[in-house]
């Protein structure tokens, strides 16, 4: 998204403040979701590197609800479908 743009993305997992700060870059039709997507990449940044990795006493899949699980997709979905459109708008 944020080369589609043209911005060069940091060297982070987490851009919700750049999504935020840069927001006129982006198409009219999407600035309403930024500050969503923004949420998202700081909630999940939280969960990502236990998530991912685990630990002794940190089993990922006996930690997270389904509800959890349901709410992390449905953040993905939007994630992605925005970043089409933002991709999309820049060919």
């Amino acid at each position: 998204m944020l080369r589609a743009v043209g911005i060069e993305p940091p060297k982070l997992h987490v851009v919700g403040r750049l999504l935020r700060d840069l927001h006129d870059r982006f198409p009219k039709d999407v600035r309403s979701v930024l500050d969503d997507l923004a949420h998202i990449s700081k909630r999940l940044r939280k969960e990502w590197e236990l998530a991912f990795y685990g630990d002794i006493d940190f089993i990922p899949t006996e930690e997270y609800t389904v509800q959890e699980a349901s709410q992390a997709y449905r953040g993905a979905e939007l994630v992605l479908q925005t970043a089409r459109q933002v991709v999309n708008a820049g060919r």
